[in-house]
């Protein structure tokens, strides 16, 4: 009976005693820095910050999180590295979605100058894990790839004796995350997760809650309405977490605390809302007929040739799967991400990564064929055609290559941005866009440049970079993030027309006699403009319903229906002649990427969750 009565209070002192100590601390917070190669004000404000942080004392450490600069290109990343040297204490940075959205080196160069994208570290007792959210080279909402927030998990898992902050740039919410709510299920379970920091907002933000736990975004380093940069404090000991923001020249102030002592949520609770999937019970005609996963992160279109279904991810690999019931044919390893995407052509499948290769595999068993070395990752979609494969990389180079040997038939060096989009290959050019604001077309014989077209877009965010371009009757058409469609002379690189109507993005498609331009906007409608025409000529807009969209997923048309998919997992079909909605589907929450219609009502498509679907949309 003794031992009965001694035992809870014998377990409560080894759980005390298990229970790591926390050391008073303070770290500083630096985010939404923006470093940007046409202005010094963001270095000048990053270094009267780093030289205030310098002189504070008691300051133990920094976080950096996200939005380092605002191209994310690897010359502005080391610029800011050099600068964070100048710190007289250990920082630690996390990246932001300006550092994974725009990159022309595939987010490697963050990697080699700053490190891992997702790691812990240990300070006074406390645990911090940093990792991604940012989407990946797309416009999307974030997202953080599952094994990430497995990895996160089993961190916080194995250290439940110690309170953790997570750190982050997105804050972990809908409309910010797209799976949200996956994250914040597992990261609650341990129970030691303290505080979340984050920025993005370029505001103070410090009564968020992911679910129940609490979070705090806080302003940008760029300078305020008074000119004035500006960061974050943090006071920690074994009660709580207090928070300051700190103007450079001011006295900081206090924003609010949070406690340390116990979680203030439920870690057997769960998230507030997950997605809805409703509108597939109202198409019930639309029905999956197999689903394979990849294992990581897709973010092209897939390629479909003699049965086979080739994908590429995020880890490198690209995969054959078998079309009729999805079963996994071989696996090839790159040495980077694969973000263009692989296309097969007469058995052999050709692709870039971002370990700076162009590879050819035997479409049967995934053998290397071939490979060709670029200087600097290759991000682009690969377009072929007689047995040449077109495509462009991030070392001002784009190339064709013969598809049976791999030789380099011909090269153009004349690119002042990196290529992302699929070449739209013509009889007699190739055209393809850049981030650099400039359109090219090539002769698709030796390469030399026939025009290039720059519209008068001024900011390197505005390229048509991602759009796939399409051609008729005379006439290339383009969208691009200005939120233009754009009618241009094949021959001359002229405009022909350009308009603002439709607020497009980076969308589009056409119709297979090539009378029909259709684009989707930024929120809820799918447009419909005709080609052959020399002033702007809308035919039809239909609101779909698909709320604030900014995915680049084109539009292809096939039997008459054309397709469309959005960032949060939406596939939806319409009549191209009228517009009409078809029907929705949704299969997941987060980018689908543009879809293959197969024809016979079988659309093959993949997302960022890394799952390749075939749908099978039967007639009333």
């Amino acid at each position: 009976m003794k031992r009965i009565r001694i035992m809870p209070v014998l377990l409560l002192l080894l759980c005390l005693s298990s229970r790591a100590e926390v050391k008073p601390f303070r770290f500083a917070q630096l985010t939404d820095i923006h470093l940007n190669p046409n202005g010094t004000g963001p270095t000048e404000a990053l270094l009267k910050s780093i030289d205030q942080i310098n002189k504070t004392a008691g300051i133990d450490f920094v976080l950096v999180t996200g939005d380092l600069t605002e191209q994310g290109d690897s010359r502005m990343l080391q610029e800011v590295r050099n600068c964070l040297d100048r710190l007289e204490m250990p920082y630690h940075v996390c990246m932001g979605n300006h550092e994974t959205t725009w990159s022309e080196s595939g987010c490697t160069a963050y990697s080699r100058i700053f490190g891992p994208e997702y790691y812990a570290f240990d300070y006074g007792g406390v645990r911090f894990l940093l990792f991604n959210t940012g989407p990946l080279l797309k416009m999307a909402y974030g997202h953080v790839s599952p094994f990430v927030t497995e990895w996160a998990r089993q961190d916080l898992e194995a250290h439940r004796d110690q309170p953790a902050i997570i750190v982050t740039h997105y804050p972990l919410m809908d409309g910010d995350v797209d799976n949200w709510y996956d994250v914040t299920d597992a990261l609650r379970k341990p129970g030691n997760v303290r505080l979340f920091i984050g920025g993005h907002y370029h505001a103070i933000r410090p009564d968020l809650r992911y679910d129940g736990m609490p979070g705090i975004l806080m302003r940008s380093n760029l300078p305020d309405d008074d000119g004035l940069p500006g960061y974050g404090i943090y006071e920690v000991d074994e009660r709580e977490i207090r928070s300051y923001v700190q103007r450079v020249g001011e006295e900081k102030q206090f924003v609010r605390a949070f406690t340390m002592q116990q979680a203030d949520y439920d870690p057997r609770g769960h998230a507030d809302a997950y997605p809805d999937y409703s509108i597939n019970e109202q198409y019930p005609l639309v029905r999956e007929l197999w689903a394979a996963q990849a294992g990581a992160a897709i973010y092209s279109a897939p390629c479909v040739e003699k049965g086979r279904v080739f994908v590429g991810d995020d880890e490198g690999h690209v995969q054959a799967f078998r079309l009729k019931d999805g079963r996994k044919l071989w696996d090839f390893k790159a040495g980077h991400r694969v973000i263009g995407g692989p296309t097969a052509w007469r058995g052999i499948v050709v692709f870039g990564s971002a370990d700076h290769n162009i590879y050819a595999l035997s479409a049967r068993n995934g053998h290397l064929l071939w490979k060709v070395e670029a200087r600097q990752p290759v991000l682009g979609s690969v377009a072929i055609e007689d047995g040449v494969a077109y495509i462009g990389a991030s070392d001002s180079t784009f190339r064709a290559i013969d598809v049976k040997q791999g030789r380099v038939l011909w090269t153009y060096n004349g690119l002042r941005g990196y290529v992302m989009t699929r070449p739209l290959v013509l009889p007699d050019r190739v055209i393809f866009g850049a981030w650099d604001n400039t359109l090219y077309c090539l002769c698709r014989s030796d390469g030399h440049e026939l025009w290039r077209w720059t519209g008068g877009l001024t900011r390197m965010h505005f390229s048509p970079a991602q759009v796939w371009p399409v051609s008729h009757d005379g006439r290339v058409f383009i969208v691009d993030p200005q939120r233009a469609m754009t009618s241009i002379n094949l021959q001359t690189g002229e405009t022909v027309w350009r308009t603002f109507q439709s607020k497009v993005r980076e969308s589009l498609g056409m119709s297979q006699d090539g009378e029909r331009l259709y684009a989707k906007t930024m929120q809820d409608s799918i447009v419909c403009y005709a080609t052959q025409v020399d002033e702007p000529q809308q035919l039809w807009a239909t609101d779909a319903g698909i709320g604030y969209e900014h995915a680049p997923s084109m539009l292809p048309e096939r039997d008459g229906i054309v397709y469309s998919s959005t960032n949060d997992g939406y596939v939806l079909a319409l009549e191209g002649c009228t517009g009409r909605l078809l029907w929705k589907h949704k299969n997941g929450n987060s980018l689908t990427n543009t879809v293959v219609p197969l024809g016979h009502g079988k659309i093959l498509f993949t997302n960022t969750e890394g799952k390749v679907v075939l749908l099978q949309a039967q007639k009333k």
